[in-house]
């Protein structure tokens, strides 16, 4: 996109917003980026340069526009639809595995060489790993800085910086400011977060439609892991450094962001909590292009028409949504319920929630792998399929995390015992966060195409739907909410 230059400078006379984060706007003579839908008036086109990552303009030279804040853009739709060595790259990057593993540490989990990821992001997105996660780091820092009252030194360390000399020089270049200067700069607030809790606004591209993406989310809830409170989502994280909470309200009308309110046992752990509650609510999608692609087909487009910028769905935890798919294979959504609140029950770690009545991290793959089988009330054919899953992840034969290759995983899950079609693209869709994987043997899928006159066995379904890709996904959430089944519906 940000090779398009005519393209870019229509986008940012027109102040589009749906193009921030897809590319960044540098003004020449002020030597300052900023989002293409940047509120000021428009610089001549002689004077824009144009770059597709924020750490790119910033090794260029230029610092961040302070109106319209273009680290805080919503990500590219890029890596979000994508499954090649610079998006995978990208996802792991925004988990921090950078900041955690060294670049060393992102190359052993892609199987590249690190000199081939340094190469390849530099090609497009003008900017290494180390300069991607640096400018991940000043945003982090910038949060800190202007969310909390932690002392600055605390601010370097928690945001990922290895000195406090970095932390100085990195919020200096990137915001011509210095960290003391941004906070005097913070914005007044009618009252500060709980101690230890951090309130903060995850942006989107407009629209958004929070029915199915909430409600799905609230219907399915674990008791324990998961619940509906006060209208937000609320649920627990397992993170690299500790547990956390994550209260999730759903956006205003009108509104472009969605609040977020973390409490975290390691402050080190915003950024990933971050990336992953993005992750969890589908939020760098481009619902435009999604829409306009799935509006072509007549029987469709008044679904879309009727409540656009439906999302998926995903899950802050692949190994765990995996589980969860495995107990939910032919029976209720209640039931699949009963099923995770037990293990979750005999195997979660226990935590403390002050403000709700989340009790426990759902339990990780190597405490599942501990299990007596016999202790699950499960038919046996289940237990061999949920405890050789288990099995293979703990033993990391099996990855779901952002560094997976999509093809390569739904190999390895077809190889399960007890893991058909249906599983293997829920996990696709949900853990994965493939935009094009699709579920034509789904019951509920089967029955809204019937009713809307699809093609309704997988065959025909499959071959129908062809003309949605990338997007079946999103088509699936469209067709999901013909029903009048709780996941449809935004909870009071």
């Amino acid at each position: 996109m940000h090779t398009d230059t005519d393209r870019c400078v229509r986008a940012v006379q027109a102040k589009d917003t749906r193009f921030d984060g897809v590319f960044f706007t540098a003004v020449v003579t002020t030597r300052i980026y900023c989002r293409p839908g940047c509120p000021v008036v428009p610089p001549k086109p002689r004077n824009m340069r144009f770059y597709p990552s924020a750490a790119a303009c910033q090794q260029a030279g230029f610092r961040a526009c302070k109106r319209c804040r273009p680290d805080a853009s919503p990500g590219s739709p890029e890596w979000n639809r994508r499954a090649d060595l610079t998006a995978r790259a990208m996802r792991l990057i925004g988990d921090g595995v950078v900041d955690r593993e060294g670049v060393p540490g992102l190359a052993r989990r892609l199987g590249y060489s690190a000199r081939q990821i340094e190469r390849q992001l530099l090609a497009e997105l003008g900017a290494g790993p180390l300069a991607l996660a640096r400018a991940q780091r000043a945003q982090t820092a910038r949060l800190l800085v202007e969310t909390t009252r932690l002392p600055l030194s605390d601010v370097a360390f928690a945001a990922g910086f290895a000195s406090i000399r970095a932390f100085n020089d990195t919020v200096r270049e990137v915001y011509a400011l210095s960290p003391s200067e941004l906070r005097a700069r913070r914005p007044q607030r009618a009252a500060d977060p709980a101690p230890g809790s951090l309130a903060l606004r995850l942006p989107f591209r407009a629209p958004l439609n929070p029915s199915n993406l909430f409600g799905h989310l609230a219907a399915t809830a674990v008791p324990g892991v998961e619940e509906w409170r006060d209208g937000a989502y609320r649920r627990t994280l397992r993170l690299p450094h500790g547990h956390g909470i994550a209260t999730l309200t759903p956006p205003a009308a009108g509104a472009a962001h969605v609040d977020c309110r973390l409490v975290l046992a390691d402050q080190r752990d915003l950024t990933v909590a971050i990336s992953r509650c993005r992750r969890l609510l589908d939020l760098d999608a481009d619902p435009v292009a999604v829409d306009e692609q799935l509006r072509a087909d007549p029987l469709l487009a008044p679904l879309v028409d009727k409540a656009p910028g439906r999302r998926v769905p995903r899950t802050v935890d692949e190994a765990e949504f995996a589980v969860r798919a495995v107990l939910g294979q032919q029976v209720s959504t209640a039931a699949a319920r009963t099923h995770a609140a037990r293990l979750v029950l005999a195997h979660g770690e226990p935590v403390e929630d002050p403000d709700g009545g989340l009790t426990h991290l759902f339990p990780s793959p190597t405490a599942l792998a501990a299990l007596d089988p016999e202790s699950l009330a499960l038919p046996r054919s289940r237990r061999t399929t949920l405890t050789t899953l288990v099995r293979e992840l703990a033993d990391g034969e099996l990855t779901l995390g952002p560094e997976s290759d999509w093809e390569e995983a739904r190999v390895r899950l077809a190889a399960l015992p007890g893991f058909g079609p249906w599983t293997v693209e829920a996990i696709a869709m949900r853990a994965l966060g493939d935009p094009d994987a699709f579920l034509p043997t789904d019951l509920g899928m089967r029955r809204a195409a019937q009713e809307l006159g699809l093609p309704h066995t997988p065959a025909a379904l499959t071959a129908r739907a062809a003309a949605w890709r990338p997007w079946r996904a999103y088509a699936t959430q469209y067709l999901w909410a013909t029903d009048s089944h709780p996941i449809n519906v935004l909870p009071e």
